[in-house]
């Protein structure tokens, strides 16, 4: 990914618990990393000869908004104009599923307008993540 005109970003609602705002930019990044391989750089050597392995080649601020917010965010990702990111979305419902296969039959069951987001991660264009995360604050 070239950081000059690509940017990655985490929106998690900054009222969960520290634990659940844990677990939500944890579940976001590893999906924007299977979904995003190139974004990860290549494993390096410290000075002792040992390996790490890679991590993102992007910063990766992680922004705060309530769940009215998160909730229209999602929304506008859906429209046209932004088909070119690539969004992931975190739910109260993926959340308290225990299996993977339980939320897969949940979420066919479940209209999205009654899902509750955590968070969402977005990454691509520069300029339109910006336009859509530009006014958030950081998560602190």
């Amino acid at each position: 990914m070239d950081t000059q005109t690509e940017k990655c970003v985490l929106v998690i609602d900054g009222t969960l618990p520290l634990g659940l705002i844990a677990n939500t930019a944890a579940i976001l990044g590893i999906t924007l990393g299977k979904q995003l391989p190139q974004a990860v750089g290549p494993d390096v050597r410290d000075k002792s000869g040992r390996a790490h392995l890679g991590i993102t080649a992007l910063p990766v601020p992680i922004l705060r908004a309530d769940r009215q917010t998160l909730r229209a965010l999602r929304r506008k990702l859906y429209e046209p104009c932004f088909a070119g990111l690539t969004a992931v979305d975190f739910s109260d419902l993926a959340q308290g599923c225990g299996t993977y296969s339980e939320f897969t039959r949940k979420a066919a069951a479940t209209p999205e307008e009654e899902l509750s987001y955590f968070g969402i991660g977005i990454c691509g264009a520069k300029k339109l993540v910006g336009r859509l995360t530009g006014s958030l604050p950081l998560l602190r």
